[in-house]
């Protein structure tokens, strides 16, 4: 049996809260189109400044998910 191959994409999750809320959002949202997502790792963590105040916190997350062969859709489309 050969291996498994996973796919690896990066998102930016973003929250008006908290880093945590950001990064959540990312996986949660990606949830919704991506099967078997199996690892989320937050990569960088910044801040959107306007007028001096900070107004949103963003959290880059790297997602994997399993490669289905059966699945045509090409990977330009993620």
């Amino acid at each position: 049996m050969p291996g498994s191959i996973y796919k690896v994409i990066e998102l930016v999750g973003t929250s008006e809260n908290s880093w945590e809320e950001a990064a959540r959002h990312a996986v949660d949202t990606a949830c919704k189109s991506l099967k078997d997502l199996r690892v989320a790792e937050v990569k960088q963590l910044d801040m959107k400044v306007e007028n001096g105040k900070v107004v949103a916190y963003r959290a880059r997350v790297s997602l994997s998910f399993k490669y289905d062969a059966s699945y045509q859709k090409s990977w330009s489309e993620f």
